[in-house]
């Protein structure tokens, strides 16, 4: 066969001027003020002892938000929020701590005490003793496929369920399939059901021996001793006692062998097996003490062109636990390490529209309090947004991406991506792009199953704008041996880790914000 020569060279010259071509030389030179010192300055100002550990309504997360708001500035940003004195870079708001003051219960005349025997979680308020029948209701799941309330009266009833959901021959009997349901992992989710069929309080039995109880207690405990915070105009969803499998026996008057042998009946048939189990005699109290919080979200806008009526969001949350006693819970990772990626991508942002390229949509970054009391900034946006949610094109969320996780302890060129693909395919076509393009980061999609059990995609900011149709990426290095303890500081940080992920935020959310056509939601996720 004969070759010409010409047209072969030809071709091969075409190859690496399509790659050149296909990157923005305007994008790279704004990615290149993204730099690992200039994110170092960030964090070392945000997880300093001054501002003693940011927790939400706190001195220090006040000093956060007003730095926070004098960079905006400097940087060139404008202040999008309308107040009576004129325009702001607060969103300010109400909420209410909630303190545990007295908390126990009663099970056959045994006192059992609150964060050694059980805990609570959510709006539960019992503030006199009452007593309470108790009921088993399986797994807890009210689905067309699958009902435990068949033929079950649980109104003004405490009831007890299990997480998970019955699977018979690896199939879930709720779905058909090998895929789990979101009833699978999803507690809230059940104890609303138990709500709405007009229990009282819920259950939730946690593991299948002592020990996962246990377990699950030391790793909440500091969290749970902490007073819980909530919006002064709707209650929080989700409320519910959490019990081992051993206690859960003794208010069923039956043993933990019975009940877990219980358990595996409910998954032999569709049709949920009512189980008569006795009550024993249950007293409870849950007595909370509240007081007003007052805290504000911090946005910068970023006006675009002929665009400009859509707007893209990047989010990270500001706020982490504060302090105990002398001790600083300093949040350098979760989510120092996000807000300080927000500074730099403003600084970029801010600077390409200073310098004659402006975005073609707007662009509102927004530190958001409130995360670690339940996403309660980034919720009270989106119920009160200053910029219309169906003009909102996608939220671009950053938690903790300056360290590793045991998975990734011997390569630090990684990110977790979650909820790319769960509402847009145009907008995980464009990450990936991105990523091709200009950072060559290894994508680790493995916290993006539906069924997984950490359920990372319900527990940072983007999910409120994600259960409002809009499309996110969650930007995220995975948990560490210093997640929310005091030994999470600026010292362990890996700045030229930040300095490559915030780049690949950068280039994603410079073609978002400049393409021809707004992303489509084509995707029905949960």
């Amino acid at each position: 066969m004969r070759v010409d020569v010409a047209r072969l060279v030809a071709a091969l010259l075409i190859i690496p001027a399509i790659n050149v071509y296909s990157q923005d030389p305007v994008a790279e030179k704004y990615a290149q003020t993204i730099t690992a010192d200039d994110l170092s300055y960030d964090l070392h100002v945000l997880a300093s002892d001054s501002l003693e550990g940011r927790e939400t309504g706190k001195k220090g997360q006040k000093m956060a938000a007003r730095f926070l708001a004098s960079e905006f500035k400097k940087y060139g940003l404008q202040p999008p929020v309308k107040t009576d004195s004129g325009m702001s870079y607060f969103q300010k708001f109400e909420l209410v701590k909630k303190e545990w003051e007295e908390v126990y219960l009663v099970v056959d005349k045994k006192k059992k005490v609150f964060l050694q025997d059980f805990y609570v979680y959510g709006d539960i308020s019992l503030p006199k003793e009452e007593k309470l029948k108790v009921v088993f209701a399986g797994y807890g799941i009210d689905s067309p496929t699958y009902s435990d309330y068949t033929g079950l009266d649980v109104k003004g009833k405490a009831v007890i369920i299990f997480m998970g959901e019955p699977v018979k021959d690896g199939n879930s009997l709720v779905t058909g399939s090998k895929t789990l349901s979101y009833w699978a992992n999803d507690w809230r989710r059940k104890a609303g059901a138990a709500k709405q069929k007009g229990a009282k309080c819920v259950f939730v039995i946690i593991g299948q021996e002592q020990k996962d109880f246990d377990a699950r207690l030391t790793q909440l405990k500091h969290h749970l001793q902490q007073p819980t915070m909530g919006f002064t105009y709707k209650e929080r969803p989700g409320s519910a006692f959490f019990v081992p499998v051993q206690l859960a026996a003794e208010l069923l008057k039956t043993t933990e062998k019975e009940l877990l042998n219980d358990k595996d009946t409910l998954g032999q048939t569709v049709k949920p097996v009512n189980l008569k189990l006795k009550s024993a005699h249950l007293k409870a109290k849950v007595k909370v003490k509240s007081t007003p919080v007052y805290t504000e979200n911090v946005l910068g806008y970023i006006e675009g062109t002929d665009k400009k009526g859509e707007v893209l969001v990047i989010t990270a949350h500001y706020d982490h636990l504060g302090k105990e006693g002398d001790k600083i819970f300093y949040g350098a990772d979760d989510d120092g390490s996000g807000t300080s990626a927000l500074m730099e991508l403003a600084q970029a942002f801010g600077k390409a529209k200073q310098e004659g390229h402006p975005p073609r949509r707007s662009i509102l970054i927004m530190p958001v309090t409130g995360e670690e009391k339940g996403l309660l900034g980034s919720e009270y946006y989106t119920d009160h947004p200053v910029f219309p949610l169906d003009s909102t094109v996608v939220d671009l969320n950053i938690d903790m991406i300056g360290r590793l996780d045991e998975a990734h302890e011997k390569n630090p060129n990684y990110v977790y991506l979650i909820g790319s693909n769960k509402l847009s395919t145009e907008l995980h076509k464009i990450s990936e792009e991105a990523n091709t393009t200009y950072t060559h980061i290894d994508l680790d999609y493995k916290f993006n199953a539906p069924d997984d059990p950490n359920r990372f995609y319900y527990r940072s900011d983007h999910y409120n704008f994600a259960k409002n149709k809009i499309p996110v990426i969650f930007y995220f290095n995975g948990t560490h041996a210093d997640y929310h303890q005091a030994t999470d500081t600026v010292d362990k940080i890996l700045f030229t880790k930040m300095e490559k992920i915030t780049r690949l935020v950068f280039y994603t959310a410079w073609e978002l914000a400049n393409r021809d056509k707004r992303i489509i939601v084509d995707v029905n996720g949960d």
